[in-house]
């Protein structure tokens, strides 16, 4: 499998997903965001970090991106897409997946390890998940509250698009177990097409014991699997 890493001014894990993508033995390319090429390949990763320092709403500025014609065009081609922590927030800027990112509900940055409850794992990036398990995978934003209007949120739910929600330690899904204030504490969501996926949480931060845990390991052997 090839992927390819878009950099954005402001982008800090494009670097540690490179890593995290190599790890797992998938060729990986660093795009810049002013190319107006890419090379054809099977993952885009728009990686977290704060583009173009986060001004305006954050991601609306890398939405405008040369690049991100190509990102939009490899998308609706049915090609692999994953947006990571400001990659989500891109994604919802450029309408590859509905709704918006807002602050946190108390507009404080959030650096720490949460508890994920697996809604969906019939994705091509959960497949090595188990339905309902909790896993731990560390969040890093100030702007992660996901929020849509309602008809958005039941399309989500019945259509089996919310792929992880945030839950405390005994996979119980509730307000206090909800770090940003996020609508039906939505952590990740996926597009109806199946191939877009969008997530808060850092998984590239989760794939060895040394760095406090591996359960951000099973993103990458779900891609794996695919090739």
């Amino acid at each position: 499998m090839k992927a390819n890493v878009i950099v954005f001014p402001g982008s800090n894990c494009d670097r540690d997903i490179k890593f995290a993508l190599e790890k797992f033995q998938i060729q990986t390319t660093m795009v810049w965001h002013q190319d107006k090429q890419m090379s054809k390949t099977d993952l885009v990763v728009l990686p977290g970090g704060f583009s173009y320092g986060d001004y305006l709403r954050c991601g609306s500025m890398a939405s405008k991106s040369n690049i991100v014609n190509e990102v939009i065009k490899h998308a609706n081609q049915g090609k692999y897409l994953i947006g990571i922590c400001n990659g989500f927030q891109i994604l919802t800027e450029t309408g590859l997946l509905p709704g918006t990112l807002l602050r946190n509900k108390k507009l404080k940055f959030i650096c720490k390890y949460v508890n994920l409850l697996i809604e969906n794992n019939s994705t091509p990036f959960t497949s090595k998940y188990k339905k309902k398990q909790n896993i731990q995978i560390p969040i890093a934003h100030n702007d992660g509250n996901y929020f849509a209007d309602e008809k958005t949120l039941s399309e989500l739910k019945n259509n089996n698009q919310i792929v992880f929600k945030y839950c405390d330690e005994n996979s119980n899904v509730t307000f206090e177990s909800n770090p940003n204030g996020s609508c039906l504490n939505i952590a990740g969501i996926i597009n109806k097409s199946n191939n877009v996926i969008g997530m808060m949480p850092h998984p590239e931060r989760c794939i060895e014991s040394i760095m406090g845990g591996t359960d951000g390991s099973y993103i990458f052997r779900s891609l794996i699997n695919l090739s």
